[in-house]
């Protein structure tokens, strides 16, 4: 797969994976390396930098292979995400990593829905990206919100696939190709190079595999493999489904038809067989 370029960040693997929800962090360290991830997500708010072992999830991760995408989760309000992500920039500026120019913004509605507070990640965003952040929005599947918040300066919008941690897919795929539409083509005032990755309630390596046949530059995901029955297996086989998505859209559907259309052509086919 070609690179994804993402404000001034070059990412070899375009599947994003999380560091939450492990038993242990050998799981996650092997997960994140079969997955082929270079940079995983950590949230600042719930994170807790030492366990009681004494061990800091920083020091548990390979710092030279990937790059820290923090993020907001847990916030309800813009002023709340704006401290997270600034607390966040601190912690890694202080290890020396690059993932300290950038945050995941998440402004939630509600505990019950996890879905985001449109107005608040608006504000939130604005005031991030005046701050100096390079802002990864998660969003809705509202094409309008995806497009005001581009206008606001976002580096990548990321539209839910379905609330974070049901496992259900690609909810609404309409909506999401109507949301890439918007943004990346053109003749609708968007920019083919403008990253948009899909992000929350892939449960299936089908699923990540649907964001890409899309036309999805990523995918970020994180439950999926968690508390998959199996996490390696599955970090491996979201690996495969990411890859064969986006080659298998750059390679070319055959178009849908009503009816058969056969392998071998009708001519030149033998109806008798000479001296019977």
């Amino acid at each position: 797969m070609d690179d994804l370029r993402v404000g001034s960040f070059t990412l070899r693997s375009r599947l994003v994976v999380g560091t939450g929800k492990y038993p242990n962090y050998e799981t996650m360290n092997r997960a994140v390396e079969a997955s082929g991830a270079d940079v995983v997500t950590v949230a600042v708010r719930r994170e807790r930098l030492i366990d009681a072992q004494g061990v800091s999830l920083l020091d548990a991760l390979d710092l030279s292979r990937v790059t820290i995408l923090p993020n907001t989760a847990g916030c309800f309000s813009a002023e709340d995400a704006v401290r997270v992500a600034r607390l966040g920039r601190d912690i890694l500026e202080q290890c020396g990593n690059a993932g300290a120019r950038w945050v995941k913004l998440e402004v939630l509605g509600d505990r019950r829905t996890l879905l985001p507070d449109p107005v608040g990640t608006l504000e939130a965003c604005r005031e991030l990206v005046r701050d100096g952040f390079e802002v990864l929005c998660y969003s809705s599947d509202d094409p309008i919100m995806a497009v005001r918040l581009r206008e606001a300066g976002a580096a990548s919008v990321m539209p839910a696939g379905s609330p974070i941690g049901s496992g259900r897919g690609i909810a609404n795929p309409s909506a999401i190709a109507i949301i890439l539409e918007l943004l990346k083509d053109p003749a609708a005032g968007g920019d083919p190079n403008y990253p948009v990755i899909v992000d929350a309630g892939v449960g299936t390596p089908s699923d990540v595999t649907l964001a890409m046949e899309l036309g999805a530059d990523g995918v970020l995901l994180n439950t999926g493999i968690a508390h998959a029955r199996d996490p390696v297996a599955m970090a491996h086989a979201m690996r495969l489904a990411c890859e064969s998505g986006f080659l298998g859209l750059r390679a070319g559907r055959i178009p849908r038809r009503r009816y058969a259309t056969a392998s071998s052509p009708w001519e030149g086919v033998i109806t008798h067989i000479p001296g019977e």
